[in-house]
């Protein structure tokens, strides 16, 4: 069966504030590592109320402190905001602390508005333009230094820590193809192109020293509850946040409810409809056909489940149902047993 591991963007919850969200992150982590999830990444978000891990580096070793096996990165860090020396040098340190367990995914989307992008940069010239190039020079920062190499990483240089290529439509699939690198896609949010973009990287990937054959995570949602009416009811904080956030009105992670739906405009409700494609949503029967069929679909080497759930309870939950999901299907999926 193949492994579950977790995307979080340690969300503040309305009446909230970040320090809680992170407390609620490492519980989280700390929960998934019993849980046999295999990673723990976090993703970077600016000027959102609602988003927490905004310094996603600072936030990763929290986490990576907080635990001891479970694997923890960026999902992603964009890189566009970023010198890839900086990036290099705050994951290195990372890899530094936490040896063999740092991961870094690596995205050319602002994840902010322009304007707000402008304030990170300071520039708009070419920085998403130059991603391939900012992904090769970041890649030979973790090389061994070589004699006479005047720029280095330090630290960095040498150490092991796995890049991936993370998208949501065509370019990241081309990208990671290129470089054979392995790639995750976000069809938790941006579905439409999931599966044109699965098939270009598995047609053109190149083998690498990193990679000999393609490796695809998909993002993935689980709104996971003990019954159906109550898991379509938790799912209704992040239908809110994803409909304010259009409205341009972005918000902390707001409480479910119950009636939000129907107050939604036409265009809305198809918009949303679209948005959770990739979705599991129900008691835990529902949401293991979903997520089997799914996996049967896509042939995803790995999923990387999230679930935007108000109450941290409940989100807990969900990832503990979700676990004992691939449980039960990798048992049934185990040959059986031939008796002597």
């Amino acid at each position: 069966m193949i492994p579950f591991s977790v995307l979080d963007l340690s969300p503040i919850l309305q009446g909230s504030d970040a320090a809680q969200s992170f407390r609620n992150t490492l519980d989280l982590a700390q929960h998934a590592e019993a849980w046999g999830y295999k990673r723990y990444w976090l993703a970077e978000h600016h000027n959102m109320p609602g988003v927490a891990s905004a310094a996603t580096a600072v936030v990763i070793g929290h986490v990576a402190a907080g635990t001891r096996t479970i694997r923890v990165g960026a999902g992603g860090i964009m890189l566009p905001n970023h010198a890839p020396l900086v990036i290099a040098e705050q994951f290195g340190t990372l890899a530094s602390l936490f040896p063999g367990r740092i991961d870094l995914g690596l995205g050319r989307a602002p994840g902010t508005d322009q304007l707000t992008a402008h304030a990170l940069r300071r520039t708009l010239a070419s920085e998403v333009d130059r991603f391939p190039q900012d992904v090769v020079e970041l890649m030979a920062y973790f090389e061994p230094e070589q004699p006479g190499q005047r720029i280095r990483a330090v630290p960095g240089a040498g150490l092991d820590v796995p890049v991936w290529i993370l998208g949501s439509s065509l370019f990241g699939a081309q990208l990671a193809a290129a470089l054979g690198l392995p790639y995750a896609f976000a069809s938790h949010f941006a579905p439409q192109q999931m599966e044109a973009a699965i098939r270009i990287y598995r047609d053109r990937f190149t083998p690498s020293p990193t990679l000999d054959k393609p490796y695809v995570m998909l993002g993935f949602n689980v709104f996971a509850a003990d019954t159906d009416e109550q898991a379509r009811y938790l799912r209704t904080s992040v239908i809110q946040a994803f409909v304010n956030l259009r409205r341009g009105q972005p918000s902390p992670l707001q409480p479910p409810d119950a009636a939000f739906e129907a107050t939604l405009l036409p265009q809305e409700r198809a918009q949303v409809a679209e948005l959770q494609a990739c979705s599991a949503v129900g008691a835990p029967a529902t949401v293991k056909a979903q997520i089997a069929e799914f996996i049967a679909r896509t042939g995803a080497d790995e999923l990387m489940l999230t679930s935007q759930i108000y109450d941290h309870a409940a989100r807990l939950r969900s990832f503990e149902i979700a676990a004992q999901v691939r449980e039960e299907l990798a048992r049934e999926a185990a040959p059986a047993t031939v008796a002597s």
